[in-house]
């Protein structure tokens, strides 16, 4: 999944959102249920943007189809050092259809979960305002 990792090294919001699928399903490390669209996935990946210091990815593995790949990341998030891994799937057009995170360890957890909470009216508010400007979104 080079192009998601290119875009996502460049920190370019527009193209990260451009390989997104319209039924894309984001699973998030800390909330039980999953955020389904792309309004939604995209508003999640800005805030990550804004909330994950020194991202990078450290690895990347792609089965031999280059449907699913596991690109595991390194990050600080409010001064804790967090390793998790972006599971991804493409659908035939080559777009991400499957989003899954997960990150370590616990005390990360914890401070993504409240990074990332105090995030979530923003987030709501981009992606309902995403949907409405943009409606294949």
């Amino acid at each position: 999944m080079q192009r998601f990792r290119r875009a996502v090294e460049a920190r370019d919001e527009e193209a990260i959102a451009a390989l997104l699928a319209d039924d894309v399903v984001f699973t998030s490390p800390v909330a039980f249920t999953p955020y389904p669209g792309k309004a939604t996935t995209a508003a999640i990946l800005r805030a990550v943007m804004r909330v994950f210091e020194d991202f990078h990815y450290v690895r990347e593995i792609t089965d031999g189809n280059g449907q699913d790949s596991a690109l595991i990341f390194q990050a600080v998030v409010a001064g804790k050092q967090v390793t998790g891994c972006d599971f991804l799937h493409v659908n035939d057009e080559g777009l991400i259809d499957d989003f899954t995170v997960m990150v370590r360890p616990l005390s990360a957890a914890v401070a993504v979960s409240e990074a990332m909470g105090a995030q979530f009216d923003r987030v709501q508010r981009e992606a309902a305002t995403a949907a409405t400007v943009h409606p294949d979104m």
